[in-house]
């Protein structure tokens, strides 16, 4: 039976999950779609104020959101209470393994969760998953930073579940840890801003080509097939799931 800290820690968590979103989310939209809709609106040229069409869906994302956020909260209950038991491999000393392996460690953790992200991603796109486990994130063709987080209930527990197991396999620096659930979130956002951020003529559009960003991903919600990471592309260019006319 779950003791009284899991319930602490469950409530706790959700309520900052579900504050940071609503702040960072709703800024983020303000910023792109209300604000200055047309300053950053570089791909589709058209202004991208709120539009009717767009609020179903929005309350449909946020309703999603929420439930994730439920999810989300249980499992990083979960990891508090094995923490607290000594059971994860997270730890706070910054000479256990010394500071190269901190940027280490943060980035292969981020390569393992962009592989699992693919080709979990890419199995809840088969038809027989996809209407039971995934559809709630695509109902939306036009995503919004809203959708970041708007997942049916048991995809997003088994995309939470890669940390859980993580912090089991992986010594992990709290400080890691905490960088990488910031990524994660700061990510998902950028990618579902719904247009092309940058100018085709970016500086370093080299960058732009290996690492998502919200044009990739777009494409993802527009045609479904194509598209399937998380941080990086060269899965995509490597399985065949890019799409032909992204670079060009």
């Amino acid at each position: 039976m779950l003791d009284y800290n899991f319930f602490v820690y469950s409530i706790l968590f959700f309520s900052l999950i579900t504050v940071r979103y609503f702040f960072l989310v709703g800024s983020v939209f303000a910023i792109f779609y209300v604000i200055f809709p047309k300053k950053f609106n570089f791909t589709n040229g058209h202004h991208l104020a709120i539009a009717s069409t767009l609020v179903k869906s929005i309350s449909q994302d946020i309703s999603l959101s929420i439930f994730s956020g439920l999810i989300f909260a249980f499992c990083g209950a979960l990891i508090m209470i094995s923490h607290d038991l000594g059971l994860t491999l997270i730890y706070t000393e910054f000479s256990k393994y010394g500071l190269f392996y901190i940027f280490y460690s943060f980035l292969i953790v981020l390569l393992m969760q962009d592989t699992y992200f693919y080709f979990l991603h890419r199995l809840l796109h088969r038809p027989k998953l996809f209407k039971w486990l995934h559809r709630g994130h695509h109902n939306s063709l036009q995503p919004t930073p809203w959708t970041s987080f708007a997942f049916d209930p048991f995809e997003a527990f088994i995309q939470s579940l890669f940390l859980v197991i993580i912090v089991f396999i992986v010594p992990l620096h709290y400080i890691v840890f905490f960088v990488l659930l910031t990524t994660m979130t700061i990510w998902s956002i950028i990618n579902h801003l719904g247009f092309q951020l940058f100018y085709k003529f970016f500086k370093f559009q080299w960058i732009t080509q290996w690492i998502i960003g919200s044009q990739h991903h777009l494409l993802h919600h527009q045609k479904f097939n194509v598209h399937y990471g998380l941080y990086f592309t060269f899965w995509d260019r490597l399985l065949n799931t890019q799409d032909v006319n992204y670079d060009s």
